[in-house]
């Protein structure tokens, strides 16, 4: 018997070196000790943490609203009065067509025997303005049309036909608009150019004659680019701000494009990544999907929620954020924690909304972690080494 338990006693003694050092635990690569000791320099740090700077949250009733209205995403806008209209000129492509009046007949374009008559006037031929961004008028000449307002343009051949015709008055109609054109791509049903209407057209109405969205509204974004530049806003917004509904410009680009966002789970609910499949997901739901809280793994009172939280908001909840660098701009690396063990936290988690890019973090019960020690001694010993713990009062 004393020679058996000295050899449970040494199977206790190697299973012990064997945690500590894990060189003799399977593995499919090399171990951690290898690579550390055989890096020719390396840059190690021993603090307890990476250096961020973050702020803990416990997540309660007064802060939740506050939580609620900072998402980030609604920060975004084009940055545009929405009451103006870009004017519309005449351009290489267009279609036109000229109307010259005059005052009586006899004049270049009426012939005296026609007489007196209402309406004294001559239509010309329909044209389109060429690549020279020019057109030809009878008697006037060559004239640019590109860039020209079509009163500019009215006003131009008058001038040319002035001394030539009694008393000229020209109007130009648009018979055809290819110039003055938005670009509609993407997630819609029918992609392509459109042409801007002289009286406006705002993102929504070339987004409608493109056919309209074909992915949900909440996972749309909308990226208009115009003369260099391009600034991208949630489809949501521009539909529920009117402010953010502006109007297009010839020469725009509209890209609609769809943004799955999503948020990841790990620890003792499991390791996940889940898309958002509603507009809005709250980490009730977020855990449900995670199959909820394990009770044989899980600490309730420890759920963590990570993300950048705005700064506004956390000087709101009373913090000084002045001092924190990290996470740039205006945001601040946050913990909020979330403790299931309160009677009414189910509540708290209906109301605490999940953002795109969270990360849950599920703590183990200190339990588990017993529990998982002397589970690798009774497999190595192959349980001839009786283990008298109660782990429940080990972990209280």
């Amino acid at each position: 018997m004393v020679k058996i338990k000295n050899i449970k006693v040494a199977l206790c003694a190697i299973v012990l070196q064997l945690i500590a050092g894990c060189a003799a635990m399977p593995g499919n690569g090399p171990d951690s000790t290898s690579v550390i000791n055989n890096a020719q320099t390396a840059a190690r740090t021993t603090t307890a943490t990476l250096g961020y700077s973050y702020i803990l949250v416990d997540i309660e009733s007064d802060n939740i609203p506050l939580i609620a209205s900072s998402d980030v995403v609604a920060d975004a806008s084009f940055g545009i009065t929405a009451d103006v209209i870009p004017e519309i000129r005449l351009g290489v492509g267009d279609v036109i067509q000229l109307t010259v009046f005059e005052s009586e007949a006899g004049g270049l374009f009426i012939p005296r025997e026609a007489g007196v008559r209402p309406g004294n006037f001559v239509v010309l031929p329909p044209q389109e303005i060429g690549r020279n961004g020019k057109i030809t008028v009878p008697y006037a000449g060559e004239l640019t049309a590109s860039g020209q307002t079509p009163e500019t343009l009215e006003s131009n051949v008058e001038q040319r036909l002035a001394g030539l015709a009694i008393e000229p008055q020209v109007t130009v109609t648009l018979l055809e608009r290819n110039f003055a054109q938005a670009t509609v791509v993407g997630s819609v049903e029918n992609p392509g150019k459109y042409a801007v209407g002289t009286g406006g057209d705002r993102i929504l109405d070339l987004i409608g004659k493109a056919g309209g969205t074909t992915t949900d509204d909440f996972s749309t974004f909308v990226t208009l680019s115009r003369m260099g530049f391009s600034v991208t806003v949630p489809y949501e917004l521009i539909a529920s701000t009117p402010s953010e509904n502006i109007y297009v410009a010839p020469g725009d680009t509209i890209n609609v494009t769809s943004e799955l966002k999503k948020f990841y789970i790990f620890g003792a609910s499991g390791v996940g990544e889940y898309a958002f499949n509603v507009a809005d997901v709250d980490l009730r739901t977020a855990l449900s999907l995670a199959s909820g809280l394990n009770d044989s793994a899980a600490d309730p009172s420890q759920v963590f929620i990570y993300r950048l939280e705005n700064r506004d908001v956390l000087a709101a909840m009373g913090f000084d954020v002045a001092s924190l660098t990290s996470g740039g701009g205006d945001t601040v690396p946050t913990i909020y924690r979330a403790d299931f063990r309160k009677p009414d936290s189910f509540f708290m988690a209906a109301d605490f909304g999940i953002r795109d890019g969270d990360m849950v973090y599920v703590t183990n019960a200190r339990a588990v972690e017993f529990g998982k020690f002397f589970n690798v001694i009774r497999t190595v010993t192959g349980n001839s080494v009786a283990i008298d713990a109660d782990v429940n009062t080990l972990s209280r």
